[in-house]
């Protein structure tokens, strides 16, 4: 072990007496990511501390930039807390660098050190001063020099990486995430894991109607936003059945409205058998006929349990940059149909009523349909063996 990674943690730390449990589950989860790596983690409440490989260093920052929790990552320099180590370590540091500007910023966390920070800082940048040929520029220098004195030992850095921020996955409980194959249920997925919660997904199948690359776009999908969490599985409901059962008995213009209500009961049946809090989709208020507030309203009837829509008050400009962000775009935007794309009516009502789809509902017999939807789910839990490279 050669090299030592800080981590500065994000919004965790406005937990008070609850720090400790968001501390312990982000390691969890660093251990999960860093999993093939050889690392040793080291805590406490303010920072956390990850001794690796050189040659692995790089790479676990940028897996680390995935964690939630995180605010900033730092490759850093550890030295024991006394004025003659820092010095060295200061000199050995500036030798390895080539900057015009710079600042000294310290933090004397460990008020038992006996120069205050900026009487260090003028210490520290007068060595510097004397031993490169540099400039000091407190607004705009080309490197920031920070020092850490803390009571165990002193840590200097001068790179920082941003995080995600957020909170740790898991720390809320479970959430369903239904994972359509557009452009906007894999960044509702996203904001849901930043905020703490774990996600298993949903994709409803109605072969042959939707085809296989149409699932394999899913899987991609899954995988990709498993790159910020690292356990997601997707679960795919066998839907043709109830589709078509749809298709044949409902009026055209509620048919979407029937759909989507049947895939909230299935969707909390699931939940309920497999201890999962709440519902999760991609919808934005008005941006298609299911997603109008009457549409909405009707279609939340049929269950107990929270929905959360991350992206309801989003313009589709700020989804699309946000999927181009985290890596989904190119996958969402290709050509395969879902199950939501087929047997769409010319003229989809916009203000259902829940009288009237109840009616609609009460022409066909579908609870047993349901129940065998849900005892036939396929779960896929090993993505990148599960599919072929659609790209």
């Amino acid at each position: 072990m050669k090299n030592l990674i800080l981590i500065k943690y994000g919004e965790l730390t406005t937990k008070k007496n609850n720090r400790n449990v968001f501390i312990n589950k982000l390691e969890n989860n660093i251990k999960q990511i860093l999993k093939d790596y050889d690392i040793k983690i080291i805590k406490n409440r303010v920072r956390m501390y990850i001794e690796c490989k050189d040659i692995d260093v790089q790479n676990i920052v940028l897996k680390l930039q995935n964690v939630f929790g995180i605010h900033s990552i730092v490759i850093c320099e550890r030295v024991n807390t006394n004025i003659d180590d820092i010095k060295s370590k200061v000199l050995d540091i500036i030798k390895q660098i080539d900057f015009k500007t710079f600042k000294v910023d310290t933090n004397r966390a460990n008020k038992n050190f006996p120069i205050k920070s900026m009487d260090f800082n003028s210490i520290i940048g007068s060595l510097v001063l004397k031993n490169k040929d540099v400039k000091v520029d407190v607004h705009n220098p080309d490197i920031v020099l920070k020092i850490e004195i803390r009571e165990d030992y002193t840590y200097l850095y001068h790179q920082e990486y941003l995080g995600s921020n957020g909170y740790p996955v898991g720390i809320q409980g479970k959430g369903l995430l239904l994972l359509s194959g557009g452009i906007d249920s894999p960044v509702a997925g996203y904001l849901s894991l930043k905020r703490g919660i774990d996600l298993e997904c949903m994709y409803f199948e109605s072969p042959p109607h939707t085809s296989v690359q149409a699932l394999n776009k899913v899987l991609k999908l899954t995988d990709i936003i498993n790159n910020y969490s690292g356990n997601i599985k997707l679960h795919v409901i066998p839907f043709t059945k109830i589709q078509e059962t749809i298709y044949q008995n409902v009026s055209d213009n509620y048919m979407i409205t029937i759909l989507r209500r049947m895939m909230y009961r299935i969707a909390e049946k699931f939940c309920a058998k497999n201890g999962i809090k709440v519902i999760i989709n991609g919808e934005s208020v008005g941006q298609v006929a299911s997603q109008t507030l009457d549409s909405m309203n009707v279609i939340n009837n049929v269950v107990n349990i929270p929905v959360l829509r991350p992206l309801v008050c989003m313009d589709k400009s700020e989804i699309i940059d946000l999927s181009n962000k985290i890596g989904t775009y190119e996958t969402s935007i290709l050509p395969y149909e879902d199950c939501c794309t087929i047997f769409v009516p010319k003229h989809p009502v916009i203000h259902p009523t829940i009288v009237k789809a109840e009616y609609e509902e009460s022409l066909f017999e579908f609870d047993s349909l349901i129940d065998e939807a849900i005892n036939n789910v396929k779960t896929y839990t090993v993505f990148k063996e599960d599919f072929t490279d659609i790209l």
